[in-house]
């Protein structure tokens, strides 16, 4: 079992909990409910690096609203649309063999750029051709 971490504050040991925490980004709001290492007398707190995949999950998810960015599964249900693999998506599309993975795992945010470029894509599917032949070439 792994001994309680000492408050900074007021040096006794804190206990592991799970509280609410408001996440804000361009005015774009979430509360999550944030694990972490929590001291019963004073408002300190500490996150070990598995505990901030919470809250860095929360901020992504944010960006996508405030910025209009394409969520993960909108990129897939493009990708699927085009007929292409994730691996072509990336050759054709753009952002390497591997970057339609981490797209669609949420692992990697869009570009505005590139959530345009599959918006007019979702659009114009009849266009993929013409941008598989210029990645060949």
């Amino acid at each position: 079992m792994t001994d309680a971490p000492l408050s900074p504050v007021t040096g006794k040991p804190m206990v592991r909990d799970t509280r609410p925490m408001e996440l804000t980004y361009k005015g774009e709001s979430e509360t999550v409910q944030m694990p972490g290492w929590y001291c019963r007398d004073s408002d300190e707190s500490i996150h070990t690096g598995e505990d901030m995949k919470v809250s860095d999950a929360a901020i992504k998810s944010l960006k996508v609203k405030a910025e209009k960015l394409l969520p993960p599964d909108e990129i897939k249900r493009i990708r699927h649309k085009l007929g292409l693999t994730q691996r072509e998506a990336g050759e054709v599309i753009g952002g390497g063999p591997n970057a339609f993975q981490k797209y669609e795992s949420g692992d990697v945010l869009l570009s505005k750029g590139m959530s345009n470029f599959l918006r007019v894509l979702d659009k114009h599917p009849e266009e993929v051709p013409s941008l598989k032949e210029q990645a060949a070439a």
